[in-house]
């Protein structure tokens, strides 16, 4: 089954099943679903969740019940500026900066309350990251994850670890409902797909056995025009190799 036929075959059985959730349709993006404040909570409850201090998270519905979590625990967290379109690519909600300056933290964990009240930040000024919260469409039991199909959950990663604020063994967790969870061997993963270690759902954690990750940016097979899309990706690529 190649990605997108999983895609297609996720998104309308959420549709079917009314297990969907606002926004509607489903289909081309991270589903919501029923039961993402209780995997939420699952996931809170890991120590891999409670140790760590500054997470990266993706902005999508199912994962904003994580995000308040975290910000209301004092966690700092950072999301990424759609498509990473400008300069400084990435928002910082700093739960005490916010507190300071009588933002509820939970409009803050939203995609308009995160670009209303985040922090504009270059991915050299983060800090490392402790666990990344990405969205998924399906996911495998060993941990193969496929996206709405954009790749930039994987790019974010890649670019992350060009700056050494992950490695291999950064915690990246996602939130999904069961349905959502396919058997092994339903897709084949690719080079510069980023593998999940905890899968939380509303029912149980699952913890799988990662062993590899990207180690950067594959700039062979990064479009060139997605490469120039990108401010921070055009100047490293400049520095790295030279203007086309």
């Amino acid at each position: 089954m190649t990605k997108r036929e999983l895609r297609e075959r996720t998104w309308d059985a959420l549709a079917r099943s009314g297990e969907a959730r606002f926004p509607f349709p489903p289909h081309g993006r991270i589903p919501n679903f029923k039961g993402a404040e209780t995997a939420a909570d699952r996931l809170a409850a890991r120590d891999e969740w409670q140790a760590a201090e500054a997470i990266k998270a993706n902005p999508d519905g199912p994962q904003l019940p994580a995000r308040r979590r975290a910000l209301r625990a004092g966690k700092t967290v950072y999301m990424a500026v759609p498509r990473l379109r400008d300069d400084q690519p990435f928002l910082e909600l700093d739960p005490e900066r916010l507190t300071r300056d009588g933002i509820d933290t939970d409009d803050a964990a939203t995609v308009g309350g995160s670009s209303d009240h985040g922090v504009p930040i270059r991915p050299d000024a983060m800090p490392d990251i402790d666990l990344i919260l990405s969205g998924s469409v399906a996911v495998t039991e060993s941990g193969s994850r496929v996206g709405k199909g954009e790749g930039y959950a994987d790019l974010e990663f890649a670019l992350l670890r060009e700056f050494d604020h992950v490695d291999g063994g950064t915690t990246v967790a996602t939130t999904i409902h069961p349905m959502q969870v396919v058997p092994d061997g339903f897709v084949d993963s690719d080079a510069h797909d980023v593998p999940l270690d905890l899968i939380a759902t509303p029912e149980r954690v699952v913890e799988t056995d990662v062993s590899e990750r990207p180690t950067g940016i594959d700039w062979d097979t990064l479009p060139a025009a997605k490469r120039e899309e990108i401010p921070v990706l055009a100047r490293r690529y400049e520095r790295e190799f030279g203007s086309d």
